[in-house]
């Protein structure tokens, strides 16, 4: 690829970024990673000789191996990064389940309980024998 079309390529990336973030379909924490990523590729098209420089002050000597070394280790962090979100989603989650479970425990006992009271026909009030969830049927 050339210069013209990693650059062209870069400005899309930053633009599809801009526009998850505007529509509110990427959080800002995620989108700063992408936009770094895109400013420094922006960069990269823009000065090429720059990864030369960089592989030559890191003792590389091919410079597509760097960029390939970069983008592992970026890789890697962003699956840790997303491992260590989902395990925390996981936690949330579970931890609302076992809360909605001893809400309705709660509720199912507090209507077994209670016996509302029905008007009859003759005006006066008695209590229902059966519990609210079985009138509802």
């Amino acid at each position: 690829m050339n210069v013209a079309g990693s650059l062209i390529l870069s400005i899309v990336m930053v633009a599809v970024v801009l526009i998850m973030l505007r529509n509110g379909r990427l959080r800002e924490k995620y989108a700063i990673l992408w936009l770094v990523i895109g400013t420094l590729t922006i960069i990269l098209g823009i000065f090429p000789r720059l990864l030369n420089w960089a592989a030559a002050l890191v003792g590389v000597v091919v410079p597509s191996n760097l960029l390939f070394a970069l983008a592992i280790l970026l890789l890697v962090g962003v699956s840790l990064h997303v491992s260590r979100e989902l395990t925390i989603l996981e936690d949330e989650t579970r931890i609302l389940a076992e809360e909605v479970a001893i809400l309705r425990s709660s509720v199912e006992r507090l209507q077994r309980e209670s016996k509302p009271i029905q008007p009859t026909a003759g005006g006066a009030e008695t209590a229902s024998a059966v519990p609210p969830t079985e009138r509802r049927k």
